[in-house]
């Protein structure tokens, strides 16, 4: 595993509160130059400490009005990865997890109304060979989303 130093974190910092600010920017704030913050980043996205890069895009404005968590219970928890490729198929879920707890897996999934929600329900979720049972929490408001802290412990 890499080692993140000081740098790196300050660097980490700054790119991820804006992906797009110029690296000549990031260079004269940590005081060291354009060419050292683009090879820091470069090995950081080779050690893979930086995954992915790209815009976010709201899914509001695609009119997916429905932010929805879901609990799914499996009859056996070995059958998670098989469950795991079907769920892949169904474009609206954005996020899954194995987890701990009452449920075997956590899932995020955008609808676009109610009645959307019921049909990937009932529809696409719980036909899964293995799923037990599902329990559907709906998001009212994303109050904040964040990046994990980056900078030194305090």
């Amino acid at each position: 595993m890499i080692k993140v130093d000081d740098l790196d974190k300050k660097i980490l910092e700054m790119i991820s509160c804006n992906a797009r600010i110029p690296f000549k920017e990031v260079a004269e704030a940590c005081g060291v130059s354009r060419a050292a913050v683009h090879q820091r980043v470069q090995h950081l996205i080779e050690a893979n400490v930086i995954t992915g890069s790209g815009f976010h895009v709201d899914p509001s404005c695609l009119g997916y009005n429905t932010c929805t968590f879901i609990g799914i219970t499996l009859e056996k928890a070995s059958m998670y990865n098989r469950v795991v490729e079907k769920l892949e198929k169904i474009s609206e879920i954005v996020e899954c997890h194995f987890t701990t707890g009452p449920y075997t897996m956590l899932i995020k999934l955008y609808a676009k109304d109610n009645a959307h929600l019921m049909t990937l329900l009932n529809d696409r979720l719980q036909e899964i060979d293995g799923v037990v049972s599902t329990e559907t929490l709906i998001s009212l408001k994303q109050s904040f989303k964040k990046e994990v802290p980056i900078g030194s412990d305090k």
